[in-house]
């Protein structure tokens, strides 16, 4: 009997952030370098077994379950290599450790999401992305991948070198192989100011263009049940701005104490007193008061999350977000669901990457959210057939029912996509029932 490769483990239940997935693989592994995941790769090989790199296991679909072999890039972790603004780093880096580690280089990434939990080979393996109408998602910063494919090659893919395997992998859904290395086209540190506000619905979406048009990245959040919004316009300053952070009380007791804290004791009673939630959403948007403050950029783009919740988000064409929201609204106040969630609306430019959401179309990014501990599918449900009259895209870690067929008509890439799979994965070992679901067998 061989030896099992180095790293590996005994038998133990992976469940995702949110809790509604979850495996028992046969065996788990933790490479520590890209000869290691060759190691493992050639193990189930010889099995004919499937395998599946994890993350953070931020995802709220199936994408990274793995019903065989289980592996966890935790300790493929660091910067690799600087070379100007070109930045290596190790598939296993969570955006939370590399952010601090650009800044001590002088370096950022151009944007980022709301939150920083991710791995960085597992926010773009599913097409994470922030705000910003001249801003792509984070696959658009990624300029080469280094992969070990299913017969144990390990594959450096760029706009020259495998070309079309590139194409693929920037949102590759873990379908094409294990990516041990990333490379990202960093800029210059920078700060933000940014200005948080509340502000009514109808003058949102009434000038909406010229929020989005004049900030370099704007984004609101509606309460349901109310006419209330948050703004948030986070602008770069001058290079010798001076930081300006928000006090340590105040961050603390607004993204700490506020944001989570107080958040999840609402959503409690919530979830035992629904009839609250109208209320509930009411006090808290009117709560809401103005702040600015100027920081790091990677300090004012990431809060921290820790409120379980449920969550699906879709891309439609950016004209259509006041439709959509409209629509919803009418939905909402229709029917008897409690949401005491806020919808989050961000924008972002097109791209070329052949499955980001913003492939070729400059998209408003509409995300609906629930509490963990109430119902969520009706209303995603309800969601998801508004967004579907604007051929709405859906984000590929969060909640949604779209298969194959469909997916093929919002993503005009996506055979040529599974064309490369084909190629570099013809045994599936890298498959899994979610990507049977969104990519045939």
């Amino acid at each position: 009997m061989s030896r099992p490769p180095a790293g590996a483990s005994k038998p133990a239940v992976w469940t995702n952030w949110s809790g509604l997935e979850s495996a028992r693989p046969s065996e788990t592994f933790a490479p520590v370098s890209a000869n290691a995941v060759v190691e493992v790769v050639g193990r189930a090989a010889e099995r004919g077994a499937r395998l599946k790199a994890v993350g953070s296991g931020h995802s709220f679909t199936g994408i990274a379950v793995a019903d065989s072999m289980l592996m966890r890039l935790d300790r493929m972790s660091g910067i690799v290599s600087v070379d100007g603004e070109l930045v290596t780093v190790r598939g296993g880096t969570r955006l939370a450790d590399l952010n601090p580690m650009l800044a001590e280089r002088g370096l950022a990434m151009a944007n980022l999401g709301d939150i920083d939990e991710q791995t960085i080979a597992g926010a773009i393996a599913t097409g994470t992305h922030g705000t910003g109408a001249a801003l792509t998602g984070l696959a658009g910063q990624v300029r080469a991948l280094t992969m070990v494919l299913a017969d144990g090659r390990i594959v450096r893919c760029s706009p020259t070198a495998e070309p079309e395997l590139f194409a693929a992998a920037r949102v590759g859904l873990g379908a094409l192989g294990i990516v041990t290395d990333v490379t990202l086209q960093c800029t210059p540190a920078f700060l933000l100011q940014a200005v948080e506000a509340p502000e009514p619905l109808g003058e949102v979406l009434g000038r909406l263009d010229e929020l989005v048009d004049g900030n370099d990245h704007f984004e609101f959040y509606w309460f349901p049940h109310t006419d209330r919004t948050l703004t948030k316009r986070n602008n770069r300053v001058p290079v010798g701005t001076t930081r300006a952070p928000l006090p340590r009380w105040r961050r603390a007791l607004d993204d700490e104490f506020l944001s989570n804290t107080v958040f999840e004791w609402t959503n409690r009673l919530a979830a035992r007193r629904p009839s609250l939630v109208p209320r509930i959403n009411t006090v808290a948007s009117r709560a809401l008061t103005a702040r600015g403050y100027t920081d790091d950029s990677y300090r004012v783009f990431a809060s921290p999350r820790r409120v379980v919740f449920r969550e699906s988000e879709y891309a439609v064409p950016r004209a259509a977000v006041p439709d959509v929201l409209t629509a919803l609204r009418t939905w909402i106040d229709g029917h008897d669901e409690r949401l005491p969630f806020p919808v989050e609306v961000r924008f972002a430019a097109a791209d070329d990457v052949w499955l980001s959401t913003g492939y070729e179309r400059a998209g408003g990014y509409l995300a609906v959210h629930q509490y963990h501990r109430l119902e969520h599918r009706r209303y995603f449900e309800a969601f998801e057939a508004i967004v579907a009259e604007h051929d709405g895209r859906p984000h590929w870690g969060k909640l949604h029912t779209l298969g194959v067929e469909r997916l093929r008509g919002l993503y005009p890439r996506l055979d040529d996509f599974r064309a490369v799979r084909d190629r570099v994965d013809p045994g599936r070992m890298f498959a899994n029932a979610y990507l049977e679901r969104v990519l045939g067998p």
